[in-house]
Formats: structure tokens, sequence, C-alpha cells
């Protein structure tokens, strides 16, 4: 038995008087075609559902009417844009077609479920040489170093590596050196 929402009954009797025709046909042909449907209003518009969800949709505009397959649902046995904008009766398919194409949408295939992206294993980081020595100097600042996880590490490197002079790249390895040791990231100092 079909599940009828009062609240579509209200939606059909306020909409214009060329949409009441269309939308009673509508409705007959959804029913028929699939009857587990159930009616709600959804945005404001009749809308009727099964246990996937959103079967088809029937708003009414001030000069036409709309019979809308929720996505992934088109059936194939009639033209889907047709059914876009409907001004009278005539422009529906056949009750049998109507019912034909309820009974597609509502029994073809599910959507394919979205695959997980596949995870990406981290960027290797490749430690420079300078570095390497400078941090086998300070076995603490190493030992922090080893323990950081890649993105710490590359925080780092880039900071050092993006030194113009050599003057400058020193002076960045001893104050990272200090950071690394008491187990600081590069950017500390903005962190909560």
């Amino acid at each position: 038995m079909p599940k009828i929402d009062p609240r579509v009954d209200a939606y059909i009797a306020k909409s214009a008087d060329f949409a009441k025709p269309i939308l009673k046909r509508i409705r007959a042909a959804v029913h028929k075609g699939q009857p587990r449907v159930t009616e709600t209003i959804k945005w404001g518009v009749p809308a009727y559902v099964d246990d996937r969800g959103i079967l088809c949709m029937t708003p009414a505009f001030k000069q036409h009417c709309a019979w809308v397959f929720w996505s992934g649902r088109k059936p194939s046995t009639i033209d889907a844009t047709s059914l876009r904008r409907i001004a009278s009766a005539s422009d529906l398919p056949s009750q049998r077609d109507m019912v034909a194409a309820v009974k597609e949408a509502a029994n073809g295939a599910r959507p394919a479920a979205k695959k997980a992206a596949p995870r990406r294993s981290p960027r290797p980081v490749r430690v420079p040489a300078y570095f390497t020595a400078a941090l086998k100097k300070k076995p603490q600042a190493l030992a922090a170093f080893t323990a950081f996880p890649p993105s710490r590490k590359r925080e780092y490197i880039e900071w050092i590596d993006s030194a113009r002079t050599d003057e400058t790249r020193q002076r960045r390895i001893a104050t990272a050196m200090e950071w690394i040791a008491s187990g600081k990231s590069r950017n500390w100092k903005y962190e909560r």
C-alpha cells in the first residue's frame, strides 16, 4: 500500500490548474511502478523516497512542471530531459511508459561505492650531508631529529636549504640544533 503524505496533497491543491492533472498522473505512475515508495516534501517539493533514497521529485512552477529522477537513477526507457518542462498532461509519456520508467529507476543498478584513495607513503626525507654532520656532533639533537615525523624533518631541511649564503645556512644550522635538541618544531613559536 502506498504511503501517502497529506503535505503532497496540499502541494498539488495549491499548484496551478494546469499542474494538478500532471502531478496526479506522475504520482499514480510512481506508486504503481514502485509500491514501496514513500511520499515526502523535500526542499518544498514532493519527493518520492524508497529504501535507496530519493527516487524522483515533481516540482510545479508557474508555467510548467518537472519530473526529475534523482542522480544515478535516470531511466533509459524515456527521455528524462523532456520531462524537465511539462506544460500540459499531453507532454507526458503514456502511463505504461511512465510506470516502466519508475520500475527501471527503482530497480536499476546501484551507484558504485567510491573507492578509498590509496594511502600514499610519505616522501622520503633527504637529509643533506652537511646537516647530518652537524647532527652527529650533537647526539641529543640527532636522537630528537630521528624521532621527528617526516613533515617536521622536512620543515627544518627546507628552511636550512633555502638560505642563500653559507653564512646564513651556518647560523640556521646552529639555531636548528638548539631547537631540535629541545624537541621543538621549526615553527614552535607559533604553535599553541
